[in-house]
């Protein structure tokens, strides 16, 4: 379940079709893709938006408004939230709780939302995103 703060929007629901984690989404192929995130976070990620039942509204409309820009399409309809959208809001709520050096939770959205599309494996949607931000190194 993904933690919520106590100062954030309503939640959203997860569910629908398509909102399962497809079984093909290795961290080979997020790796090929271009990916930064170790094994270990990957995996837990992973699960844990696997197994979301909520998440923040606020979250939901930032994963929108980046989509939108870069010519995504998310299937946010309804009480079922596009798959990419979840894992979004799963790694932008991580906390570097161990205190790594370097950790997704002190990536730009923009940078974090790209980590999500490698991790769904959505290349096209990868190459829209950094097509739409030219400026920032993913």
């Amino acid at each position: 379940m993904i933690e919520v703060l106590e100062d954030t929007m309503p939640e959203a629901e997860v569910g629908g079709e398509g909102a399962e984690m497809a079984p093909d989404h290795t961290y080979e192929r997020y790796k090929s893709l271009g990916g930064i995130i170790n094994e270990q976070d990957y995996q837990s990620a992973m699960d844990r938006a696997g197994n979301a039942t909520t998440v923040d509204k606020t979250l939901v409309a930032q994963a929108e408004l980046m989509a939108r820009v870069a010519g995504i399409t998310l299937n946010n309809a309804g009480e079922a939230l596009d798959p990419r959208t979840v894992l979004y809001g799963t790694l932008r709520r991580d906390r570097n709780l161990q205190q790594a050096q370097h950790h997704h939770s002190q990536m730009s959205d923009q940078r974090l939302f790209a980590e999500a599309l490698r991790m769904r494996g959505d290349e096209d949607a990868l190459k829209k995103l950094i097509e739409a931000h030219p400026h920032i190194s993913f």
